[in-house]
């Protein structure tokens, strides 16, 4: 007898969570060409090139990062710090930086130099970085966004004032090809100073392309401190004159007399929701990490250098004993510091559990892969929602804990077969021990890799095992499908 169900891969005995929040069930999950072809109680006869014994473990659609500066670590490096932690999909340009479009010999202000995108290796137009993407696969997949900072940058003399009538006509045109290319939308960052000046008329009018095609509109605010309501407001306006969907990235409210106002946010937020489309995400950190910025909101608290051009030596050590050492103040050690990265500790763990628990927030690392010091959301962020604050903290059950990484992220991302582990859905798997997966990456040791994460799969083939990376490049780009509007 000729057996029909000869697959590639064959999960066995596993206990899915399916990224529906589904109650979970024991089944077997078949492979075949990259996608699931089956999801329940196979035949004792089925075969199949490579066959997994899952018992004990969970099988879960691999996590989607919905916040990441990946850009160019997606080209550069094996995407260790993501499939170690379960990650397959991750989410770039976010923050309004881009590695897309970039002239080869420009300056990049901060923080888009951050991207690590050296001259003679840049994108000068969406297309050609997604092309690249496609011919030299990724470990994971990649949807992308455009930024509106890369934009300024590219099409401004003078980033201190509002854009011009020509100006915000080629930063349309920039949209408008980079949506043609596949981007999924445009992103801003006008806390940081390439955006700082732009108006909220500016970015409505340069978003005008995204109306077309409903297309993301994805911002890190003008404010996550004293003023996180007039920016939620803003942010809202601009998604309402749109018609597009807005998310609010790695939502947070900030420095110490702030702390305790998620409990005002997450109402307002809510209540939008019910008159136009809003997502959110967060990271599962009370701090943050950006650019070595010299402002004294950001020096309020704890200051750890994460990453320092002109002083590599300082990466790691607090800011405040680098000032003490040099004798001067902190805002002018941050200043000799520049260009580099830093770890603020701004966030109340009280607002952060509560953010995360709200019933639609999504999670994204917002790490950045530079240099040895990192943020241990880069590695960890996955992982310690899991152990952490599902197991532990018992914030929401393992069910809802997946939802928030996979299957909330797509359907909010408008990823289509990603997200949900069923048939005809792309093979993007993770298998974990939900007793011992935890993140092991710490501020002192940032870059070790998660426990208990056994295999991951990215569109079938196997890119992590057993504490190893298997050099596997089977990410694919992935292009936005628009929900259904009722």
């Amino acid at each position: 007898m000729t057996l029909a169900n000869n697959y590639d891969l064959l999960i066995r005995g596993g206990t899915v969570i399916d990224g529906t929040k589904a109650p979970r069930f024991t089944a077997d999950v078949a492979v075949k060409d990259g996608r699931i072809v089956a999801v329940g109680a196979l035949p004792a006869e089925a075969r199949a090139a490579e066959v997994v014994d899952a018992r004990g473990l969970i099988v879960a659609p691999g996590f989607i990062d919905s916040h990441t500066h990946d850009d160019m670590a997606l080209l550069a490096t094996d995407m260790g710090f993501k499939v170690s932690q379960g990650v397959t999909t991750v989410i770039a340009g976010n923050c309004g930086i881009s590695a897309a479009p970039l002239k080869q010999a420009m300056d990049l202000p901060m923080p888009l130099n951050l991207l690590d995108a050296p001259a003679g290796r840049r994108h000068e137009s969406f297309a050609a970085y997604l092309a690249q993407l496609r011919a030299q696969p990724a470990a994971v997949n990649v949807a992308a966004l455009v930024g509106h900072s890369t934009l300024r940058a590219v099409t401004m003399a003078q980033l201190d004032r509002p854009a011009n009538a020509e100006e915000i006509t080629a930063m349309q045109a920039h949209v408008q090809e980079a949506l043609d290319a596949g981007a999924i939308g445009l992103s801003t960052g006008t806390f940081y100073p390439p955006a700082l000046a732009a108006t909220t008329e500016e970015i409505i009018a340069v978003g005008e392309p995204l109306r077309a095609r409903q297309g993301l509109y994805v911002t890190h605010m003008r404010d996550e401190s004293s003023k996180v309501m007039e920016a939620l407001e803003e942010t809202f306006r601009i998604g309402r004159e749109l018609g597009v969907p807005v998310v609010v990235s790695h939502h947070k409210v900030q420095n110490r007399p702030n702390f305790g106002r998620s409990q005002e946010t997450l109402p307002f937020i809510r209540e939008t929701m019910r008159r136009q489309s809003v997502c959110l995400d967060c990271y599962p950190y009370t701090a943050g990490s950006t650019m070595i910025r010299t402002d004294r909101g950001m020096l309020d608290g704890r200051v750890l250098i994460a990453s320092s051009e002109p002083h590599p030596e300082c990466a790691g050590r607090d800011l405040g004993d680098i000032a003490r050492e040099w004798g001067v103040e902190e805002s002018e050690a941050a200043r000799r510091l520049q260009p580099g990265t830093a770890i603020y500790f701004l966030m109340d763990e009280a607002d952060v559990q509560r953010i995360l628990a709200f019933d639609d927030t999504m999670i994204g690392s917002d790490g950045i892969p530079l240099g040895d010091k990192p943020h241990p959301r880069l590695w960890g962020t996955f992982p310690r929602v899991l152990g952490h604050y599902s197991r532990e903290v018992a914030l929401f059950p393992l069910e809802t804990a997946v939802w928030k990484m996979t299957g909330l992220t797509a359907r909010n991302f408008g990823l289509a077969g990603r997200g949900t582990l069923a048939a005809g859905c792309h093979a993007d798997i993770v298998l974990f021990d939900a007793a011992t997966v935890r993140d092991a990456a710490t501020y002192e040791e940032p870059t070790r890799p998660a426990e208990g994460i056994h295999r991951v799969y990215v569109n079938g083939h196997l890119a992590w095992s057993g504490g190893t990376h298997t050099g596997a490049r089977a990410g694919q780009v992935v292009t936005r499908m628009p929900a259904t509007r009722n």
